[in-house]
């Protein structure tokens, strides 16, 4: 190998390196493992059929992923984790006993998280990589 293509080589690598560690840097949070921890704790949430994780924590905020959003609704989630309601209609006393079960553990994880000194809001995040799992196509935002 000649001497330029030996340095280039070298100073592409340095470079390569360099962005993946400032990437490294900027994306790890210890504090969203952290929260993640107080989720995983709970015996309520931990039986239920969704994991709701903490993605994002930043000045005070923390972001935690959800099944349903305006565009996807709770019913489309519900249809995938209890396939005994698909069908139903929304007023069906089954599936209104489901959506109240994902509100009273949506809420459960977003009052654990509210719980913590440091944060003083929770944001929603559509988990648009479970949906995709599951078969449905998020809307792009």
């Amino acid at each position: 190998m000649d001497t330029f293509t030996r340095n280039y080589s070298i100073a592409l690598a340095v470079i390569v390196l360099g962005l993946l560690a400032l990437w490294i840097t900027a994306s790890w949070n210890p504090r969203v493992g952290e929260l993640n921890e107080v989720l995983e704790s709970d015996p309520k949430l931990a039986d239920y059929v969704y994991d709701f994780r903490v993605v994002d924590y930043a000045d005070g905020v923390a972001t935690i992923s959800t099944p349903r959003s305006f565009d996807v609704p709770a019913m489309r989630f519900l249809e995938i984790v209890k396939p005994e309601l698909a069908g139903k209609a929304q007023d069906d006393p089954a599936m209104v006993a489901a959506q109240q079960n994902l509100i009273e553990h949506q809420k459960r994880a977003q009052t654990l998280i509210l719980g913590k000194p440091d944060v003083e809001r929770v944001d929603w995040q559509l988990d648009v990589q479970w949906l995709a799992e599951h078969g449905v196509q998020a809307p792009a935002r």
